[in-house]
């Protein structure tokens, strides 16, 4: 019978099961339930309810009869790699790229083009989402390293849970913020009127920690140098709407619509300990063009240090 092993990441924790299993394998939120009641899916070896909430580091496995009815297929997707090894991969992803497939898209994503470049990915998390440690959104361009063996999964996993991988974004949002520097420390969970969103909240949720500095005030939007300090989805866009200086073009938590590339935000620094070497390796890229364009003709100065 065949059976699949997923096991869940910070920014999936906090969903019913069902609808987690159904975004992320190619069975049906019926089957899934059916197959819950039959006792065919575990969580930490354990049996559950369809209404079991995900926990970050849950092992979940699945027995199912159905057929999976797709490969993962390789693509030819132009895909800016900084650095490779036999452990990792560190990538630029472009605005527009999806990480890895899900229902709706298993074609065109940052896995298909990893597939066809490097064969073989850590299955440590799920057969949709071979080597994916983290993730960053379609629309929000910047650095994220892949995993290659499950080694060295494990390790980079281990890094994000206890906050010694780095991350650090470019950030443009609407109005100007006064204080140089700040820290947004509010938890965030699903929001209960949108489930494809994420809100702040007391209510289901996880700590969600945001510091930022002010690299430049334009004329009604603020650059900002944001660091996390956690990883929950959606966590900048989520925390910059909460202070009421949403993402500039990033409608979904408010921001005002700038043009239809995406919001404007790129994760351009990224520092890990290498899971083979013990040794602490940092990159960094330059911010996008389409950041620097909106800078320029909003009266913005900004040069990289």
């Amino acid at each position: 019978m065949p059976r699949i092993d997923i096991v869940v990441d910070n920014e999936d924790c906090d969903v019913r099961l069902d609808v987690f299993l159904a975004e992320n394998t190619l069975l049906s939120r019926s089957s899934i339930q059916r197959l819950i009641k039959e006792g065919k899916v575990l969580v930490n070896g354990e049996k559950t309810k369809s209404s079991y909430k995900t926990e970050t580091t849950d092992e979940i496995s699945v027995e199912y009869e159905e057929t999976v009815m797709t490969d993962l297929k390789p693509a030819d997707i132009d895909i800016d790699i900084l650095y490779e090894d036999e452990d990792v991969i560190v990538v630029n992803k472009q605005k527009g790229l999806v990480v890895h497939p899900a229902p709706g898209n298993y074609d065109n994503t940052l896995v298909n083009a990893l597939i066809g470049r490097c064969g073989s990915l850590s299955d440590i998390n799920g057969y949709f989402r071979p080597g994916i440690v983290h993730r960053i959104d379609k629309d929000t361009s910047g650095l994220l390293v892949i995993a290659k063996n499950n080694d060295a999964h494990a390790k980079l996993a281990e890094q994000l849970k206890d906050k010694t991988c780095f991350r650090k974004y470019y950030c443009l949002v609407k109005g100007t913020i006064e204080n140089d520097e700040g820290e947004i420390n509010a938890p965030i969970g699903r929001n209960p009127k949108d489930r494809q969103k994420m809100c702040v909240t007391d209510k289901n949720s996880k700590e969600a920690v945001t510091e930022f500095k002010v690299l430049e005030r334009l004329s009604d939007s603020t650059l900002l140098d944001v660091n996390l300090l956690t990883g929950r989805t959606h966590q900048i866009r989520v925390h910059m709407a909460f202070i009421h200086h949403p993402v500039l073009n990033d409608p979904k938590y408010g921001g005002p619509i700038i043009d239809d590339s995406g919001q404007y935000l790129h994760a351009y620094y990224l520092s890990f300990i290498h899971p083979r070497t013990d040794e602490r390796v940092e990159f960094k890229t330059a911010m996008p063009e389409y950041m620097k364009e909106y800078i320029i003709e909003n009266g913005g100065k900004y040069e990289e240090k």
